[in-house]
């Protein structure tokens, strides 16, 4: 099964249906002018006409439901054709994608496809298309006006300075400050930059990873207050965030560190 097989033989009905509309709005109006003008003769033949065309697209229009019925959408998505269909147009595209069935990611952003409700799941909202190279387009489309978006690396990298300090005093209470300098994990410091769950709502993981691909891109290597900061690796891939840096290669980022 493939989507565009059936979206193209709706285009050839379509068509035809249009065609129809188009005409049968001419005998329309031929029909009022006829009233209009107590030509009954002419009226009766109009009506005649017109109730020929509304059969014509009953026709059509069950040839539309018998199409969509005989692709089998349950089945379409079930059997795997979809999401198969779904990363190829991915890989046309040039839209990142990594995961496994039924969740994956298309940074910075994260697919779901609920299989029992038919559903396709952009982060958390519901998306109604299952036209693999359509949703691939406004997926590809979103991701390019992120990208056009302003973003402020110097106040961003002071956040998480600001977050690295904060989680360093916890760390290290009733130490002198020169021990205090280390490695921290970058989804720690997520969780004091999002305390609260409703800002984790607003701003998300995959969001706070979008951010730090753009920090990683720039060309910024210290903050305000003069120290430099360096991102570390993890062997432990969960601790990572994926991203992809300004040539589309992924890299994971583990931890930060800002020194003197």
């Amino acid at each position: 099964m493939d989507y565009e097989d059936l979206y193209k033989q709706m285009l050839v009905i379509e068509k035809e249906l249009k065609d129809k509309i188009k005409t049968q709005q001419k005998v329309l109006k031929s029909l009022s002018k006829s009233m209009e003008k107590g030509d009954l003769k002419s009226w009766n033949k109009n009506l005649t006409a017109m109730r020929a065309y509304i059969k014509e697209q009953e026709t059509l229009m069950e040839e539309m439901q018998n199409q969509v019925d005989d692709f089998g959408i349950r089945a379409y998505v079930e059997n795997g054709d979809f999401v198969e269909q779904l990363l190829a147009c991915c890989a046309r595209l040039e839209v990142d994608v990594k995961g496994d069935y039924p969740t994956y990611e298309m940074f910075p952003f994260r697919v779901r496809i609920d299989i029992e409700n038919l559903d396709l799941y952009l982060d958390r909202k519901r998306v109604q298309c299952l036209r693999p190279l359509a949703f691939v387009q406004d997926v590809k489309a979103s991701r390019d006006r992120l990208l056009k978006a302003a973003f402020d690396p110097r106040g961003f990298v002071k956040e998480l300075a600001a977050a690295y300090d904060l989680m360093q005093l916890k760390q290290h209470q009733g130490q002198s400050p020169t021990t205090k300098v280390g490695d921290i994990y970058l989804k720690s410091l997520y969780t004091v930059l999002t305390p609260m769950r409703r800002f984790r709502r607003d701003y998300d993981l995959q969001s706070f990873a979008f951010d730090l691909a753009r920090l990683y891109a720039s060309e910024l290597c210290s903050t305000e207050d003069g120290r430099q900061f360096q991102f570390g690796p993890s062997r432990n891939i969960n601790k990572a965030i994926r991203i992809l840096d300004q040539d589309g290669r992924e890299q994971y980022l583990a931890t930060i560190r800002f020194f003197e």
